[in-house]
């Protein structure tokens, strides 16, 4: 494998393993005007997330990062394309942030309900624009020759960011719902068991049609297979949720992500960046890229970083493996850091 492929398989991981992780804690904040309607069912959630959103933010980070460093063509036509979605997504996450660290510095009834709310707009407008920016990104930007977009500022927001949003939220409530009926006990893991059976398999759509419409375009055996795999999983996350079997429902769910992440993406290689006007100004990873020596430069550094980071993570969430319940009413947990 050339390093170019293998950087591109690279962002792949990257942006999968945020979508993946960072997916449960949107849905997690999504979900709670609707499953934390208790005092003690939102702390109980802002908890089970507590300890992780932050860390899961890293990937995007790095997912963002290594699409600069290694395919810089790639990054200078793609953000200036979206700069409307990533700039909501940038407000979304610096306001739910905020709200994670202020909210549990001061606890009244008002301060509570005002920062939830907060926690719960910048989760659904980050996981929006971020499903809107690739989804435009896969489906096709009206881009010239030279890389540059056509039309004004809501040219790249067509019919593929909307499907891209719609499927990235959708994945994510469902997420968020299995991952609350695995991490919690009580009303809040059967309320947050019958989010996800009722509505996983509908969730699923939007995700499955944005995978679908771009192996159409330009996929293979294998990228046909994958998909079938992603639509499977999803009967079978489906199948155990149904009898309480949240631990494998929601690696069935995530392993849907997972397959339908690698159906979009090999499919799309090796184009980065399709153009809505002419297949000859779509923007490859030869196009893109930076030379192989920087890239062999980055796989060394990444070879000895990737590991630590890895390490570090998966160390944080076996900690924080257990269940949790509910805290007795006058008792103030620490929402945002364990």
């Amino acid at each position: 494998m050339d390093l170019q492929t293998l950087w591109f398989a690279a962002v792949a991981v990257l942006w999968t393993g945020f979508l993946l992780l960072e997916g449960f804690d949107f849905g997690v904040a999504a979900l709670l005007p609707v499953l934390g309607r208790r005092t003690q069912d939102r702390h109980l959630m802002l908890r089970s997330i507590g300890p992780l959103w932050d860390g899961n933010e890293v990937w995007l980070i790095t997912a963002v990062g290594a699409v600069f460093a290694a395919f810089p063509g790639w990054y200078a036509t793609w953000l200036p394309a979206l700069y409307l979605p990533f700039v909501l997504v940038l407000f979304g996450l610096i306001i739910r942030a905020v709200a994670f660290e202020w909210r549990h510095s001061h606890h009244t009834p008002a301060w509570d309900a005002s920062w939830t709310w907060v926690i719960t707009t910048g989760s659904l407008i980050a996981a929006l624009g971020i499903g809107a920016a690739l989804g435009a990104t896969t489906l096709g930007l009206p881009i010239d020759a030279d890389g540059n977009r056509l039309g004004g500022a809501f040219a790249g927001v067509g019919w593929p960011a909307v499907l891209g949003g719609v499927a990235v939220l959708a994945f994510s409530l469902v997420h968020g719902a299995m991952f609350l009926a695995l991490k919690t006990d009580g009303p809040l893991r059967a309320a947050a068991g019958t989010v996800a059976r009722r509505w996983a398999p509908v969730a699923a759509v939007p995700l499955l049609l944005w995978a679908g419409l771009v192996h159409l375009r330009s996929g293979t055996a294998i990228t046909a297979a994958l998909w079938v795999v992603a639509a499977l999983a999803v009967l079978v996350a489906w199948a155990r949720i149904v009898v309480g079997r949240e631990g494998q429902a929601f690696a069935a769910w995530g392993a849907m992500l997972v397959a339908a992440a690698a159906t979009i993406f090999g499919a799309a290689y090796p184009v980065v960046v399709p153009s809505t006007i002419d297949a000859a100004f779509d923007v490859t990873i030869a196009d893109a890229s930076v030379s192989d020596y920087t890239l062999t430069v980055m796989t060394w550094a990444a070879g000895f970083g990737l590991p630590v980071v890895l390490g570090y993570q998966a160390w944080t969430y076996w900690v924080f493996r257990k269940r949790l319940t509910a805290e007795p009413a006058h008792e103030q947990p620490a929402e945002a850091h364990a």
